[in-house]
């Protein structure tokens, strides 16, 4: 049995079967932020290199979103809603307090037979979705699998803080995870994530929780938004990033050479370019789509995978390294063979 074979394997396969995404319709291009704070296109392009994102309707909420992705990776998975056994909604923007996002997608789906959650690992949320899924999957426990990375931040976003109101967009992206046996089935076969609490005030959003609780004056009303350093958060996500592969790449007894396509969470181009550049990965390896739709934080690495699969940049036998880092401070990847 190979390393690969090896790692995390458990009885049976964790294998991708489907993706799906949903992006809303209405945009927030860098010309349109101009109009409402002091930016303009190149200033935004040259710092992050995003031209546009897309934002949730007045009446458009996380659930639609996510609902829509989740359908599309059904179907893909050629298995019906009732077929699911777990659904992990991966979130820092769910439909309310309570219940959760994942219990509303299990309602309007009919998917009767699955349990369901939310888990808050904001920008990392998709690929601890995705390590808890590869779980409960290789172990026998499940079938089938839907995990769903879904945000609306513009509802967190304040318009008026230029240096992060021109980062954030919304969406929703969505795999199904599926049993496969050990002989010829592909799948996930490493995961790892890390976490570091003390990290928490260079990204963050305080109110409202028990700390910041509904009825209790905030010191500050900015506070319902979220807030970023970002010259600390560049410099940590370049070197959790790399740091996170290499683990990926020791334990699984592979090199850099070997991964066919990866996909990062896409908070900022120029840090995956730093990233990639580190690594020695080639351009045509690297999955850049943060020009179209911004961070979207949880949905940011399925929409990605979703587009990636569906252009058909992966193929049979490719392996694909998903990584991600977000506020937690938390971090985390994936290495599929597709």
């Amino acid at each position: 049995m190979s390393s690969m074979d090896k790692n995390q394997a458990g009885i049976f396969r964790a294998v991708l079967a489907g993706t799906g995404s949903c992006i809303p319709k209405k945009t927030l291009t860098n010309d349109d932020l101009a109009k409402i704070v002091e930016t303009n296109d190149e200033w935004i392009m040259t710092r992050t290199g995003i031209k546009v994102r897309h934002i949730a309707g007045d009446n458009e909420t996380t659930a639609d979103l996510a609902l829509e992705a989740a359908k599309k990776a059904i179907s893909q998975a050629k298995i019906s809603a009732e077929d699911v056994e777990l659904i992990i909604t991966a979130t820092i923007t769910p439909e309310m307090v309570f219940p959760s996002t994942a219990c509303f997608v299990q309602d309007r789906l009919g998917a009767k037979k699955a349990w369901a959650f939310d888990l808050s690992a904001a920008c990392s949320g998709f690929v601890y979705a995705l390590s808890i899924a590869q779980q409960f999957v290789t172990s026998g426990k499940y079938d089938n699998v839907l995990v769903i990375g879904a945000e609306t931040l513009s509802k967190i976003t304040d318009y008026k803080e230029r240096k992060s109101c021109i980062l954030f967009g919304d969406g929703a992206g969505a795999a199904v995870i599926k049993r496969g046996d050990m002989k010829g089935s592909k799948g996930i076969f490493y995961s790892t994530s890390g976490s570091d609490g003390s990290g928490w005030p260079s990204l963050y959003c305080q109110a409202y929780g028990s700390k910041n609780p509904v009825g209790k004056p905030l010191e500050d009303p900015n506070m319902v938004y979220m807030q970023i350093n970002g010259r600390e958060v560049y410099q940590l996500a370049v070197r959790k990033i790399i740091e996170t592969v290499e683990d990926c790449l020791t334990h699984c007894g592979l090199t850099i050479n070997d991964i066919d396509m990866f996909i990062p969470h896409q908070m900022n181009a120029r840090i995956i370019e730093s990233v990639a550049k580190r690594l020695s990965l080639d351009d045509e390896k690297v999955f850049i789509n943060i020009e179209k739709y911004g961070n979207t934080s949880a949905a940011s690495i399925p929409i990605a995978l979703d587009e990636c699969v569906r252009q058909g940049r992966v193929k049979k036998g490719d392996i694909a390294l998903l990584v991600a880092f977000g506020g937690g401070l938390t971090w985390g990847a994936n290495l599929i063979e597709f």
